[in-house]
């Protein structure tokens, strides 16, 4: 079965409304529900991530998003990669590397220090990241907390 083409574009005030339910659909699967302190970024996602210095992108395939991935500016030389999602049905195919390695991509462009954390369940998220050069730089219960420097 050939892997359908997915189109990477940065997101837009338009979709707003289908890109938060698509990582609240995600979350959910993997049995994370709403967080208000976590999950606050939705409400606004253009004016948290691309108007302070960030991007946010959505993949789609047949105008459907099918993934994200996204950039948050900590400082004027430190970022976040965050909402690195894909709906289920579409893993394992790259989808969810690709977005990541755009936003390393829009990361090194930009800034000096790439940060990210990530649940310690979600282990092909940590072996995408300890392969693109992530280290681990702390962890409690739940988290790992990596870095890396483009």
């Amino acid at each position: 079965m050939k892997v359908p083409a997915m189109k990477i574009e940065v997101f837009t005030p338009e979709r707003a409304s289908e890109v938060r339910q698509f990582v609240l659909d995600v979350l959910e699967g993997e049995g994370f529900g709403y967080d208000p302190v976590k999950d606050f970024d939705l409400e606004d996602i253009w004016g948290y991530y691309i108007d302070n210095g960030g991007v946010f992108y959505i993949g789609t395939i047949d105008g459907v998003v099918v993934g994200t991935g996204a950039i948050r500016r900590i400082n004027s030389k430190k970022c976040e990669i965050k909402r690195i999602y894909v709906n289920q049905e579409f893993r394992g195919q790259g989808f969810g590397e690709e977005l990541f390695l755009n936003a390393i991509e829009f990361a090194r462009t930009n800034y000096h220090v790439v940060t990210l954390k990530t649940d310690r369940t979600l282990i092909g998220a940590i072996n995408m990241y300890q392969k693109h050069g992530f280290s681990v730089v702390n962890e409690n219960d739940d988290t790992l907390f990596f870095m890396y420097r483009p």
